[in-house]
Parts: C-alpha cells; structure tokens; sequence
C-alpha cells in the first residue's frame, strides 16, 4: 500500500523536500538536467535523501505548470522555468545553515 500511494513514505523525508515534474511538458524543456543537477549534489538517486538528511529528491508526475516548464516544488513553493543554474541558487537559499546563535 505505501508504495502504491506517493505521498506515503517507509523511511523520513529530509528537512526540505525537492519535487521535479516529470510530466511530458517539463521533460521537453528540461526536467532531466534538473534530476541530475539535484540528485548529483545531493549524492543520491531520485526518490533519495542527502546523508545528512536535508534533501530529499522526489519525481512528481504535474505541478500544473505545463506553460511554464519545467517545474519544480520545493517544499511547498512552486517555481516554474527551472534551469539548472536557479535550482543551483534556489537549493543554496532553502539549504544555507541558519544564523549562529
């Protein structure tokens, strides 16, 4: 049953989640550099999550972005016209360590 629903998981997800559309649209325009630029820097496969648990990289299958691929969902912000640069800088703003207390 959980592999069957998406959203369920067997293991925790990382602290941020990154979700790349995988639908038709978005692989046309891109979608696969953004798999391997994601799952590269994180050290992981797709479906994974980084070894220190701050990144887990999901495929999901429409954002209902289709005019604005490829799309992407970081938690739960949508962005929409992806290139591999700006998830280069979307991931360093969502996982940059926080303020030292």
């Amino acid at each position: 049953m959980v592999s069957f629903y998406h959203e369920f998981r067997d293991t925790p997800a990382g602290r941020h989640t990154l979700k790349i559309c995988r639908a038709e649209s978005c692989q046309a325009v891109g979608a696969e550099a953004l798999v391997s630029e994601a799952t590269s820097r994180a050290g992981i496969a797709l479906g994974g999550t980084s070894a220190d648990g701050q990144l887990t990289v999901e495929p999901i299958y429409c954002l209902g972005l289709c005019a604005l691929s490829p799309a992407i969902m970081v938690d739960d912000q949508v962005h929409a016209r992806v290139t591999p640069a700006q998830l280069d800088a979307i991931l360093d703003a969502v996982l940059e360590p926080g303020p030292v207390a």
